[in-house]
């Protein structure tokens, strides 16, 4: 690694921690609503904007930019009074989103997930105990973010909002590292060592995934 990428992952990493220092003030309701608010706001602007600038015409371009800074300029004094649910939203969001996302490739005649990620890995073909290892994982992380969302609703619910931020905004990251720390070693323990992928295997087929199920082709195999 070069000393440009290093510094720009370390800028990233810097970033994400902000945002998670941002999003426990802002629920808890700490400091300044009008910042809380814009902080917790500018996801959900910046992905609007982005199907915005995707629409073929610009003049209707300028009508959703318009369109939205009148929403916003009218909910504004509700959107400040609730910083804790617009993360909430949020964070119910990406959960149910990824959870359907692994779900839907369990189902119907397609590959799940980790199994067409595991092809992006290996040339070789994936054996019967492979694929029944990937399938699993598959469920595994469908589990986790359902229930992750289910944790999350139920605590935004019944719990104060220190609580509920503590489990949403502090506690979200280090569970997902959980869940790679375990599936690493289950991995360790069910598959012999030429089925293993290493970590940074793993990333690459992600990112490959990623980008393949963005472009809305369906994924290739060897």
């Amino acid at each position: 690694m070069n000393l440009p990428s290093v510094l720009r992952d370390l800028g990233v990493l810097l970033l994400m921690l902000a945002w998670v220092v941002a999003a426990h003030v802002g629920s808890t309701g700490w400091g300044n609503a009008d910042f809380n608010a814009a902080v917790a706001v500018l996801p959900i602007m910046a992905a609007v904007l982005m199907a915005l600038w995707r629409l073929p015409q610009w003049v209707w371009r300028v009508v959703g930019v318009l369109a939205l800074a009148t929403a916003l300029a009218w909910l504004w004094p509700r959107l400040r009074l609730n910083v804790a649910l617009m993360y909430y939203l949020q964070h119910l969001g990406i959960h149910v989103a990824l959870g359907v996302y692994f779900g839907k490739s369990l189902l119907g005649p397609g590959e799940p997930l980790i199994t067409r990620m595991a092809r992006r890995i290996f040339s070789h073909e994936l054996s019967e105990r492979k694929l029944r290892y990937t399938r699993g994982v598959t469920l595994a992380w469908t589990l986790f973010f359902f229930t992750n969302a289910l944790v999350s609703t139920l605590l935004f619910i019944w719990a104060p909002p220190a609580i509920w931020s503590v489990h949403a905004n502090l506690l979200t990251g280090p569970l997902i590292g959980l869940m790679f720390v375990i599936e690493h070693i289950c991995r360790l323990f069910l598959l012999p060592p030429h089925e293993r992928p290493g970590i940074a295997d793993v990333v690459r087929a992600y990112k490959r995934e990623s980008a393949q199920s963005g472009r809305g082709a369906g994924p290739s195999r060897p």
